[in-house]
């Protein structure tokens, strides 16, 4: 799980980056492209992240254009000296100053999109980005998107990168990825090392990246001396965009597979309350809101896929008529078995699914943090296999973290996409979040709450 940052803070020192080996093991970026695409989130990232790329595109005589999805208004949102209008006449004329540094000709699209509100804005954005590409008359092969990463721990970034690889996929066009923000909050081990580009800037492209990161005054030098105005992207930080390399991480979609049973026997080693279950309100917030939106008091046969230590376990327990417990890791199911003591209505299981789907029909199914360990087609089968097993009038609640994990082969987002498309299941609650996501599905007619305790 990715930690959360603060540009205030110092972040990981760029000497840490600079000692990691792994950068040697990236493949050479493919320099054959006619067509550069550079997808900014907001003013800066283009010439952060791929500053140099964008100079050796226009040198080698190719075309490069940059879209900028918002005008990054809300970068100092406590200035006492700075409106986000002004922020953002401001930023719209820095860009333009630096990518034309970059690249003289390159062509620049505003979108003007909100700054922090792109999942908001998820269809324009991918209509604006196609219809860019579409632009394009050169082959797909010579053609390259890049974007923000979408593992970068930036809602905005994540979301530029999702709509890009899809405009992307639709035209079969090379997309790749750069950071920006993993630099500062993460480290080492938080970089998908086998899908790392590299690109080696000559000491030219250097120095006109430099100049051109230089033209983004209102993010590399503080607004005033008042609090609130303190630099976005300071001295320590900068340090990152000054290496002799750009690094990029490939976008394609990678075959997956499941994390394997011996993932979990290690992590549960490692750690005596994984993911802070007992520790965070977090936690212990998003647990009440999934027991309270099962629809009934009572939720008869009941099947939880995962059920880690047993907090959740404990308490469908004492709703369930019977209960199956399942979890692919021996010592969270001993710990769960421990927590909930002598029941005879609850079975613990040590197995994964879908392997190891268990027997029987269930009036409930519980998937909760678990879908996104599984691959396309290992969810697929769960998600059919749970439509078998579920009773008429049967219910499924999911929940599940939104932001991705490098290591985890789908997204929470991704899960809920597939749980959505069964024909025969009906949607009767909704909570979304910035951090997840938990819906209930019942088969047949989504019958609410109230209808079912005969108050309409």
């Amino acid at each position: 799980m990715m930690a959360a940052f603060s540009h205030l803070e110092t972040g990981t020192p760029e000497d840490v980056w600079a000692a990691e080996k792994r950068f040697g093991t990236a493949r050479v970026l493919d320099e054959s492209v006619d067509d550069l695409f550079v997808v900014a989130a907001h003013p800066d990232d283009e010439t952060l992240g791929a500053g140099g790329l964008i100079r050796r595109v226009h040198e080698h005589g190719g075309r490069v254009t940059v879209v900028v999805a918002t005008d990054g208004e809300a970068s100092h949102p406590l200035s006492p000296t700075h409106s986000p209008t002004e922020l953002r006449s401001t930023r719209r004329d820095e860009v333009l100053r630096a990518v034309h540094a970059l690249a003289p000709d390159a062509r620049v699209q505003f979108l003007g999109l909100p700054d922090g509100g792109l999942r908001e804005n998820t269809r324009e954005l991918e209509e604006q980005l196609t219809a860019a590409l579409g632009e394009s008359a050169t082959t797909a092969d010579r053609s390259l998107l890049v974007t923000p990463w979408s593992g970068d721990g930036h809602r905005d970034h994540r979301v530029a990168a999702e709509a890009g690889g899809r405009a992307a996929a639709a035209r079969r066009i090379r997309h790749l990825g750069y950071p920006i923000w993993l630099w500062h909050w993460g480290g080492p081990e938080d970089v998908p090392w086998d899908a790392g580009v590299v690109l080696a800037l000559t000491p030219c492209e250097r120095a006109i990246k430099a100049r051109a990161m230089g033209l983004h005054v209102s993010q590399i030098r503080p607004l005033s001396d008042a609090r609130g105005d303190e630099a976005i992207v300071h001295e320590a930080m900068q340090a990152h965009f000054e290496r002799d390399t750009e690094f990029y991480i490939d976008e394609a979609p990678q075959p997956s597979r499941s994390l394997p049973a011996e993932w979990f026997e290690d992590f549960y080693a490692r750690h005596d309350d994984p993911w802070g279950f007992e520790t965070r309100w977090y936690e212990e917030r998003k647990r009440a809101l999934l027991l309270a939106s099962l629809p009934s008091r009572s939720i008869g046969r009941t099947l939880e896929i995962g059920c880690s230590t047993g907090l959740i376990t404990t308490a469908l327990a004492r709703r369930a008529e019977t209960l199956v417990a399942l979890d692919p890791s021996l010592a969270a199911v001993e710990a769960a078995r421990a927590r909930v003591g002598e029941d005879p209505s609850v079975t613990f299981l040590q197995g994964g699914v879908p392997d190891d789907w268990p027997a029987g029909g269930f009036d409930t199914i519980v998937l909760s943090e678990v879908g996104y360990y599984m691959s396309e087609r290992d969810l697929a089968r769960t998600v059919a296999l749970m439509e078998a097993a579920l009773a008429d009038r049967g219910c499924v609640i999911a929940c599940h973290w939104r932001h991705p994990v490098a290591e985890y082969p789908l997204s929470g987002d991704r899960v809920h996409h597939v749980l959505r498309s069964v024909p025969s299941w009906q949607r009767l609650a909704l909570h979304e979040e910035e951090d997840f996501l938990l819906e209930v599905f019942c088969r047949g007619a989504a019958v609410s709450v109230a209808h079912r305790e005969g108050l309409r």
